[in-house]
């Protein structure tokens, strides 16, 4: 039989495990794209900071999706055409910055060369990072 701290331990555990493993499936959804979480912080009212070094390939492109959050990203090197919902297609380039709304569709075409962003996401706790949204 568990004990009450072995049975807390354990789902300690797994909801991490859970939330890894939302941010490996996001991850795992486009080819050309390498998400590094640098630092991961709890945010009061059930949020979760995350900053990561985004990597993206030469001519990838990364799937439409939405977050449970905002996105915040600046462009460390390279340049890529940003695709958001309601918006014109914006190129971005290294130097630049730019913001997605919470559930708002977006997605990006890679130039030629590597693009390096540094990303801020402030989403909902225990949500996957990244979810794919229709066309």
């Amino acid at each position: 039989m568990l004990s009450r701290r072995t049975f807390t331990a354990c789902a300690i555990c797994a909801v991490a495990g859970f939330a890894a493993t939302a941010i490996d499936r996001a991850e795992a959804q486009t080819a050309g794209l390498k998400r590094t979480v640098i630092e991961k912080a709890d945010f009061p009212d059930n949020y979760v900071t995350l900053t990561a070094l985004v990597e993206i390939d030469p001519g990838a492109n990364v799937a439409r999706h939405t977050h449970p959050g905002f996105e915040t990203a600046y462009i460390l090197e390279g340049e890529l055409e940003l695709l958001v919902q309601g918006q014109l297609a914006k190129k971005v380039k290294a130097g630049d910055s730019y913001q997605v709304l919470r559930e708002v569709p977006h997605s990006a075409r890679n130039g030629d060369k590597p693009t390096k962003l540094v990303i801020t996401y402030v989403v909902d706790k225990g949500k996957p990072l990244a979810s794919p949204a229709p066309e």
